[in-house]
């Protein structure tokens, strides 16, 4: 048998292609909290969905390729998709380009050549000599586990010692580092197939390793460690405690601070900031360096709350404590003792001042805006959408969403605008939902500073949020503090983050109980992780779909 480098890409496009396709499940559901957050009538038992078949995404990819191999060339993959807030949920959709196929191909055979470049980093990787009788076939059994995050079974192991021996052409070395750069574009690498043990009910309790690697990948985003495979081959993930213990001891490790940051992230969707362009003419405040600013602010209450104090997760949403550098001090008119452009110092806001939580963060204020001028319709979207969980329909597509200065040169209020606009019976719905929470911020501009007037005349921030009138966006983030539908909406977004799909009806029991637990908890956000782990909604999958 002869196999080269274009067999092997041969023999990953098919493998990738076949494994191609969209998974279904992925309307959002339209079941949702109504105002006060409370559920009238119990959920039907739980029951599993089948599961999804996530590629790995960039970050995952890059994080797996580190840990086993340490520092490699910088690669380009195709890019993620984030289809309802998350990559996963894009990675999960699972359609690969021929584009695709070819970069995976460069970047496996960059990493390789450049570990088998290194005699020391390549010894130090294959561990034995190749010349020895079994060498091969134990690098290739070691190997496989980590990429595969599972053993490798008798005829795997030899047909990528065959591989090695075919294109080896008198290098043994060579045949090894055309091993790895195969691996790399393997479907068992780069997908996480969660097949699960049938148990005749319809439903697929998942093996030790596939909830070893569903763990890290949601504590780590990368694959599991030696420890953690270890646990899976002793059978320690065979029942809740074990795994239970395992969560603990990956939370416990700085990469999970990383992970948590980077669901926060997708969650808030401050991927928005990396366009965030003004006028500086228009806005004096705004710089260069004012968008990762606002990043790090956001990011920084995160950590504080569920990593250093391991507190109320809902005080994002409403607390007066913050971490501001320089720029953001002055752009939120604060002192910030001890703040430098690149030091950021926790500040505590004052209690009667504008700004309470993450939705008076520049972060918030200037993602949903216009380059010119404030939107309270992209405020109040995001206001239903990223914080309760609610469904705001596209406009259709006939409809006119200019919202220009009229050209009589009569200057009017974005308000008195909006209220035109929603004279329109088309628009009127949707805006009657998004536009009266939104007006809450028209006190802060287009970058998230605070002013009183606009063009037109006076601000006028008053709004409301289901009926109940409210003055401006403290008041909003006073009556997020007990909205059960906050935390609903965190726990929704984890699951969907997790699973890779969007939550179905028949999981809605497993979403109460971990809402049930996350309240009991205090709302602290690293005990709804253990609990998610040790969750069936976590380890178990139905039956596919005859013909699936």
């Amino acid at each position: 048998m002869t196999i080269d480098s274009k067999s092997l890409r041969l023999l990953s496009v098919t493998f990738l292609v076949a494994c191609s396709g969209e998974i279904t499940g992925m309307d959002p559901p339209g079941d949702e909290l109504p105002p006060g957050g409370e559920v009238d009538t119990p959920p039907p038992p739980y029951a599993p969905v089948a599961a999804s078949l996530p590629r790995l995404t960039a970050a995952q990819y890059g994080n797996v390729v580190r840990d086993v191999f340490g520092a490699t060339p910088a690669v380009t993959l195709e890019a993620d998709t984030n289809p309802y807030l998350f990559y996963n949920l894009g990675a999960a959709r699972t359609t690969l380009s021929e584009r695709g196929v070819e970069q995976y191909e460069a970047a496996a055979h960059a990493i390789a050549a450049a570990v088998f470049a290194d005699a020391a980093r390549r010894d130090a990787l294959v561990g034995c000599d190749p010349a020895e009788p079994t060498c091969t076939a134990d690098f290739v059994g070691r190997l496989g586990l980590r990429l595969f995050r599972r053993p490798l079974s008798a005829e795997e192991t030899t047909a990528w010692v065959d591989v090695a021996a075919a294109v080896a052409e008198g290098d043994l070395w060579r045949g090894l580092r055309f091993v790895v750069a195969g691996m790399l574009q393997a479907p068992s690498f780069l997908y996480r197939a969660e097949i699960g043990t049938p148990d005749g009910s319809g439903w697929r309790h998942l093996g030790a390793y596939e909830i070893a690697s569903k763990l890290s990948f949601l504590l780590w985003n990368t694959a599991p460690d030696e420890a953690l495979l270890d646990a899976a081959a002793t059978g320690a993930l065979d029942d809740a405690s074990g795994v239970h213990e395992q969560a603990l001891r990956l939370l416990e490790d700085p990469r999970s601070r990383s992970a948590i940051r980077a669901f926060f992230a997708q969650y808030l969707d401050l991927g928005r900031l990396d366009s965030l362009d003004r006028d500086p003419t228009l806005y004096p405040a705004f710089s260069p360096t004012l968008a990762d600013s606002m990043r790090t602010e956001v990011e920084l209450m995160v950590d504080d709350i569920v990593n250093r104090r391991d507190g109320d997760l809902r005080e994002l949403f409403s607390s007066r404590r913050t971490f501001l550098n320089a720029e953001l001090a002055a752009l939120y008119g604060v002192e910030a003792e001890g703040a430098t452009p690149i030091t950021f110092v926790p500040v505590e806001l004052p209690a009667e001042g504008p700004r309470a939580g993450l939705l008076t963060t520049g972060a918030f204020l200037a993602m949903n805006a216009h380059p010119s001028e404030t939107s309270p319709t992209l405020r109040g979207k995001y206001v239903r959408e990223r914080v309760l969980c609610q469904t705001v329909l596209p406009p259709p597509d006939d409809i006119d969403i200019d919202l220009s200065p009229p050209s009589d040169g009569m200057p009017r209020t974005l308000r008195e605008r909006l209220e035109e606009h929603r004279s329109n019976p088309q628009c009127a719905t949707c805006h009657a939902f998004m536009d009266p929470p939104g007006m809450l911020f028209e006190h802060f501009d287009s970058v998230g500073a605070w002013r009183d007037t606009e063009p037109g005349g006076a601000i006028d921030s008053s709004g409301d949020l289901d009926g109940i009138p409210l003055e401006d966006a403290s008041d909003l983030a006073t009556m997020l503090r007990d909205d059960r539908r906050v935390p609903r909406c965190v726990v929704r977004q984890l699951y969907r983050h997790t699973m890779g799909r969007l939550e179905e009806r028949q999981e809605t029991a497993a979403l109460v109980a971990l809402e049930d637990t996350f309240a009991a908890s205090g709302y602290r956000f690293r005990d709804l992780l253990v609990a998610f782990t040790t969750s069936e909604a976590f380890r178990t999958v139905a039956e596919p779909e005859a013909g699936e």
